[in-house]
């Protein structure tokens, strides 16, 4: 893929996850780090910040064969077309598989019940999947059945026409009806398990209205422009109303 810049300054990882469809930006970092990424002909870094008229070249590399086991599993499949499933996930269910967490997760359900009809996007430990919710969590995930669904759903998703909310109960009671919270999120400096507000973080915007009040709690509904790993945990704690049952950041 050849692309003709036109941005002046963005750094080139950020560039390629607006420009290529479907690719996040530590997919862009990974495609930098492996020479799969040249800037008028020549390698660059992930640091390295675009000119008008540079010509970039992305050569993505063909998609590993998978080596994840499909697992047997109750999915509960809330809609499905020849595009997308839509699963409601309960809490307690990984997503996909990362380190220290190889088996049972939503990635192994999905391979045992649709097998290679997942689009291929978002690389091996990833099959179809287009966003993701923490293992606590609850609700609904749409995944992608090939790679233009992948695509569009990616690309609502940049433009927030494909809308994410979500509901939680907070602790305290929130002064007002409604708010947003505008704050970096990126990992916590002492804790690298945890993510943090600050100023090194990347952009996070929650937006959050009040559903009920209860005797020293919120039921609260949050709708996010952007999907940074535990962005509403972190955000409602940032405020001053973690979330009720939190253990990380309550």
């Amino acid at each position: 893929m050849t692309l003709m810049c036109e941005a002046e300054g963005l750094r080139i990882d950020q560039f390629l996850s607006q420009m290529v469809p479907g690719l996040s930006r530590s997919g862009a970092q990974n495609l930098l780090a492996t020479g799969c990424v040249t800037c008028n002909g020549k390698p660059v870094k992930k640091n390295y910040r675009t000119r008008v008229g540079d010509v970039i070249q992305v050569d993505c590399p063909e998609p590993e064969p998978l080596q994840i086991s499909p697992t047997p599993m109750d999915l509960e499949i809330a809609y499905e077309d020849e595009d997308i499933l839509v699963i409601n996930k309960p809490k307690g269910l990984v997503v996909h598989p990362a380190a220290g967490h190889w088996s049972d997760t939503l990635v192994n359900g999905l391979l045992y019940a649709r097998g290679a009809s997942l689009s291929g996007i978002n690389g091996v430990l990833r099959p179809g999947i287009v966003h993701r919710i923490d293992k606590d969590t609850s609700g609904l995930i749409v995944v992608a059945k090939n790679d233009l669904a992948h695509t569009v759903l990616a690309s609502q998703l940049k433009d927030h026409t494909l809308a994410r909310t979500y509901e939680a109960i907070v602790c305290g009671n929130l002064k007002e009806d409604r708010g947003t919270v505008n704050a970096p999120i990126g990992r916590h400096p002492s804790d690298r398990k945890r993510m943090a507000v600050t100023d090194q973080g990347r952009s996070a915007v929650t937006h959050w209205e009040v559903v009920a009040r209860y005797r020293g709690y919120t039921h609260v509904r949050c709708r996010l422009e952007t999907g940074r790993t535990h962005q509403i945990r972190v955000h409602m704690a940032y405020i001053g109303h973690p979330i009720l049952g939190d253990g990380v950041y309550g």
